[in-house]
């Protein structure tokens, strides 16, 4: 007896359900649906991704509809285009034996005037991104005045994404006794304030811990130098050879280079962003779903209408700032009872996040080391091994059997195999064998042990520590606390990677770890400020002086501040380059981490590599909207609407 039939629905569903191959409910199916059929209520319900929310609304949703009446009735929120479309063709399967039931999708990117045809038509069932929504309801193209329920699928995310206004505007538009049910994977403090304003008495259901993560995802991190972070995606991807995965970058512009750096490469890799058409991502999605690519590279915000089965792995290129994200990174993986992997790739500036996180998902990360070139080359020789004994013969190849034994048949077996394994594998050992071994030799648990010890944010000095002179200071409207907020998006830094930022006039100086040397020369000797070209240069000041706990500088060798620049030996004469103060420098060619740096004519090719036309934008900036990097429980700042 297949066990939805326990929960209450009807056998129209029953039928849906039975084509669509479902056998036994997730454990919020269980809990949610019995719940909603039977009364008229408000529901919060806390669960992680992948763990079926969206039929755990949906049959309830088709079955309560009245389908002579064709007002809208339900409206669905959603943060994404693509999370949008995936709820509505799964509310389209499900209800495909309901008889004048129509499913609308209201998303940005699409014409407005054919989604306000459609809803015209008569539209039961709306399911919107708010940006839309409210855009369609100033214009007065839709009307939600008379429906009864509104569900807020991924509450956390749509909130995080700076939908607060317009969510309340929405509900504010809705009938007061209509049932709001809100679907979400954590409950932060914004969530919670929705749910106090526009709630009565909600019931709620939780699956597993609050904010915990899912029980199915193991998660791991590799300790890595930050100019080894692209090379260490790499080593992680050659030493999984059957991995599907999303790998999941901060910003546009790191997502766009590090895709395009995979498929050089010879990887089976595309980016998914929100400078992408929806055509563009359309077709994106369907080479990911169709397995032709193995290595997504997307960010958190594109990312959040990924849906695909068996995904093998999460990677963390870059740690998110904010641990709800995290969550809902490794939410992609370990779906529908499946295990899966999270993945992170970090610093040893950012270990502190990894204990924050833990706290959190209530779980541990198991500390491992980027595979050397050698463990690599016998993963690759024994997958190898297998798939050629796996492979399905074609016989057509009967025909061509004669020439082929001509051709070979001087060698012995054992020659043969060395022969066909070497087609193959040589370019793995040719590659590795010289390259250096990049895992991080300090131990990551004792660093944070250490951290976790000491507590507050480490007090640098000097010790080991690059100081740098940058052309710009006070004259273009920074003080000590906006130079070191703007150094650190443009690098994209943790909180504590910048320090004894010392702002001056015309030019200012700033400390970081020596790791870091090697992306701060080559990102901020690339980029514009309103025009003007920033250089950057190591420099001789040992940034002496003593420093507050904000890291201001109190005094240093410049005796409290003088605005004229100091001579340096050996690097470059101070010169005005019209107005701005700019210096002229020679700059070093060092790569740049994740990919930004020129093709390596000596990396492996894989198998099937993919490679697609991938749109360049030009002239857009990268750089994301200022973000908390507290992990901790403070509001955070709004954030700027991004639908």
């Amino acid at each position: 007896m297949n066990k939805f039939e326990q929960l209450g629905l009807s056998e129209s569903l029953l039928k849906a359900i039975l084509d669509l191959g479902f056998e036994n409910p997730t454990e919020v199916q269980e809990k949610a649906i019995p719940l909603l059929l039977e009364k008229d209520t408000d529901m919060v319900a806390l669960a992680q991704t992948g763990t079926g929310k969206t039929a755990a609304f949906g049959f309830p949703v088709i079955q309560k509809i009245d389908a002579n009446n064709r007002n809208t009735q339900a409206l669905i929120l959603s943060p994404t285009r693509e999370l949008c479309l995936q709820i509505t063709n799964e509310i389209k399967n499900y209800s495909k034996y309901e008889k004048g039931i129509n499913v609308v999708a209201v998303y940005g990117g699409a014409s407005i005037t054919e989604q306000a045809r459609d809803i015209k038509r008569g539209a039961q069932i709306i399911v919107a991104t708010p940006g839309r929504m409210q855009d369609m309801i100033n214009r007065g193209l839709v009307n939600i005045s008379q429906i009864n329920f509104c569900i807020l699928d991924e509450a956390d995310e749509m909130l995080n994404m700076g939908f607060y206004e317009d969510i309340v505007n929405i509900l504010s538009t809705t009938p007061d006794e209509k049932n709001t049910w809100l679907f979400s994977a954590t409950m932060p403090a914004e969530v919670a304030r929705i749910g106090k304003q526009f709630m009565k008495d909600p019931i709620e259901i939780t699956v597993g811990a609050k904010n915990s993560g899912s029980a199915t995802v193991s998660h791991e991190f590799y300790l890595v130098n930050a100019r080894d972070r692209y090379e260490a995606l790499k080593r992680l991807a050659d030493a999984n050879p059957d991995i599907f995965s999303v790998v999941f970058c901060r910003t546009k512009r790191d997502t766009q280079a590090v895709a395009e750096k995979l498929v050089e490469d010879g990887y089976s890799a595309a980016a998914l962003h929100g400078d992408l058409s929806q055509a563009q991502r359309d077709g994106v999605m369907k080479s990911f779903r169709g397995r032709q690519i193995q290595m997504l590279v997307a960010t958190d915000v594109a990312a959040r209408g990924i849906d695909v089965d068996n995904i093998t792995h999460v990677v963390n290129y870059q740690l998110p700032d904010e641990i709800e994200t995290y969550n809902h990174r490794s939410g992609r993986t370990g779906r529908a009872g499946k295990l899966g992997t999270s993945i992170v790739i970090v610093t040893k500036s950012e270990l502190r996040k990894i204990s924050s996180i833990e706290r959190i998902i209530k779980q541990k990360f198991e500390e491992k080391t980027i595979p050397s070139g050698i463990e690599i080359c016998e993963i690759q020789l024994l997958h190898l091994a297998n798939k050629i004994k796996d492979v399905e013969v074609d016989h057509e190849i009967d025909n061509y059997l004669p020439a082929i034994n001509s051709v070979l048949e001087d060698l012995t077996k054992e020659e043969l195999i060395k022969k066909m394994v070497s087609v193959e594998f040589n370019r793995f050992i040719n590659y590795y064998k010289k390259t250096r071994d990049i895992s991080n030799q300090a131990s990551g648990s004792e660093r944070r042990d250490r951290d976790d010890r000491d507590g507050a944010p480490r007090e640098n000095n000097n010790g080991g520590a690059t100081r740098y002179f940058v052309n710009i200071g006070s004259r273009d409207n920074f003080d000590w606390m906006s130079l070191k907020d703007y150094l650190k998006e443009t690098l994209d830094l943790g909180r504590d990677d910048v320090f004894k930022v010392d702002v001056k006039e015309g030019f200012s100086f700033f400390n970081t770890d020596p790791e870091h040397t090697d992306k701060v020369m080559e990102v901020l000797n690339n980029v514009q400020l309103e025009g003007r070209r920033i250089n950057v240069e190591i420099s001789k000041n040992d940034g002496g002086g003593r420093r507050d706990h904000n890291g201001r500088s109190s005094g240093g060798s410049f005796g409290g501040g003088r605005s004229a620049a100091p001579r340096r030996e050996g690097s470059f004469a101070p010169r005005r380059e019209g107005s701005g103060g700019g210096f002229r420098s020679d700059r070093s060619s060092a790569p740049r981490e994740g990919g930004f740096g020129p093709r390596s004519s000596s990396a492996p090719r894989r198998e099937g590599g993919f490679s697609s036309d991938r749109p360049r934008t030009e002239g857009s900036s990268d750089r994301a909207p200022r973000r908390s990097e507290s992990f901790g429980d403070a509001p955070r700042p709004r954030r700027p609407r991004r639908d």
